[in-house]
């Protein structure tokens, strides 16, 4: 969810996003021991800190190498890693996080302030900033599966989740007394997972996943927000740099165009390419990789679709994420009869990219932009509440009993 951009001349780039005027002196080539370094972390999944361990994280002193090597005419895909350093450092100081300090693998308990402010920092640029949408529904929708974290870990003990075990069964065993056991292989993979797998589910288990979900959190953010900060600051010139360094490519330098042009259809496509950048680049193989945890025994795939079962985000209009895809079954059995089973329970699972990017492009993202659009007051109203506030008020997996509960209350198996 990177590749090149040729700029025109890096003297132009040194004088629209040099900073000679408030960097402060640095030390005469201090900044070459930074050059061509990789982006060893630059999804988070390898430490704490930034992209590099090698690199600062003092903001003024990112300042002083960046303008260094800007002056010194060295091409920017050198300094690529120290520029995007910089744009992160840039981003979590303006979040009020610091960067060094933010290590995934701390876990919820540790990491859960920094959480909210980068949620909170996204939704400001919404607010100030009418075209930059992603940031928007990624702030509100953040609450949703914040919150979701919170509960596995704060409110989901593993008694609870095992507790799904037996009300999973009974919805299968609902259609396997009328049909036979020949019927349990058409239920979702995920619900079978629950149904068969849970009580092997470990506390261990929910704090590898709630560790991997703060992983691909701190990921978007650290790959989409030194691109936010780069724009605001500098415009199409703050992009250009980035393209030119190697840090993105052709089509995510041409959805900040986009996203530039004030054209409405424009504004939302370049929109909806950052969003596609986080679903499939950033978090997809991330996403992939919970779900095929433990594989053997179905307890990832038995955690990824407990959150689809769960998700619910709070965009007016967008189903629940159970809703979306709901399950339904009609075979003509050995004896001639129609077996038809219907029950209220995903036939998906949100961790699988095209199923989840077809819920995003035809639920999640086009009635975020209909607000935006039609009912601007209520959106910033909505995105004005304390984010402390938003983030508590979506704790989803407390509600997966009831909802199973329910679901086997509505579960409809006929044969005619």
């Amino acid at each position: 969810m990177l590749g090149r951009l040729a700029v025109a001349s890096i003297v132009v780039v040194c004088a629209v996003i040099g900073v000679a005027s408030t960097a402060g002196p640095a030390q005469a080539g201090t900044y070459q021991r930074y050059l061509d370094l990789p982006l060893t972390n630059r999804f988070a999944d390898q430490h704490g800190g930034g992209v590099n361990r090698g690199l600062p994280t003092d903001l003024d002193r990112l300042r002083g190498l960046l303008q260094e090597a800007r002056s010194d005419g060295v091409a920017p895909k050198h300094y690529a890693a120290l520029l995007f350093q910089y744009r992160l450092v840039q981003a979590t100081t303006e979040a009020g996080i610091e960067l060094a300090t933010w290590d995934p693998a701390k876990g919820f308990h540790a990491t859960r302030a920094t959480m909210i402010k980068s949620y909170r920092y996204y939704e400001n640029f919404q607010i100030a900033h009418r075209g930059l949408q992603w940031a928007g529904m990624a702030g509100m929708v953040g609450a949703d599966f914040g919150g979701g974290t919170a509960d596995v870990v704060l409110a989901g003990d593993i008694y609870r989740i095992q507790g799904l075990q037996p009300l999973a069964a009974a919805i299968i065993d609902k259609a396997v007394s009328v049909a036979g056991p020949g019927v349990v292989g058409v239920f979702p993979a995920g619900l079978r997972n629950l149904a068969y797998h849970a009580d092997k589910i470990t506390p261990a288990d929910l704090d590898w996943f709630s560790r991997q979900i703060l992983v691909m959190q701190k990921a978007i953010f650290t790959d989409l927000m030194p691109l936010h900060v780069a724009y605001v600051k500098d415009g199409l010139r703050g992009i250009d740099e980035f393209r030119a360094a190697g840090l993105i490519d052709d089509g995510i330098a041409g959805a900040w165009r986009d996203i530039a042009s004030n054209d409405d259809a424009r504004v939302a496509r370049g929109n909806e390419t950052l969003l596609r950048r986080e679903q499939y680049d950033v978090v997809g193989w991330q996403f992939d990789n919970v779900r095929n945890y433990r594989k053997a025994d179905g307890v990832g795939a038995a955690l990824t679709y407990a959150m689809t079962l769960a998700g619910s985000p709070s965009i007016a209009g967008v189903p629940a994420l159970r809703n979306f895809i709901s399950f339904t079954y009609r075979d003509r059995m050995a004896d001639g009869r129609t077996l038809r089973i219907a029950t209220p329970i995903p036939d998906w699972d949100w961790s699988v990219f095209d199923l989840r990017w077809k819920y995003v492009t035809t639920e999640l993202l086009p009635r975020y932009q209909d607000m935006l659009n039609h009912n601007h007051s209520a959106l910033m109203a909505q995105m004005k509440v304390p984010y402390e506030t938003q983030f508590e008020s979506h704790r989803p997996i407390v509600n997966l009993h009831k909802i199973l509960g329910d679901a086997l209350a509505h579960t409809s198996v006929t044969v005619s």
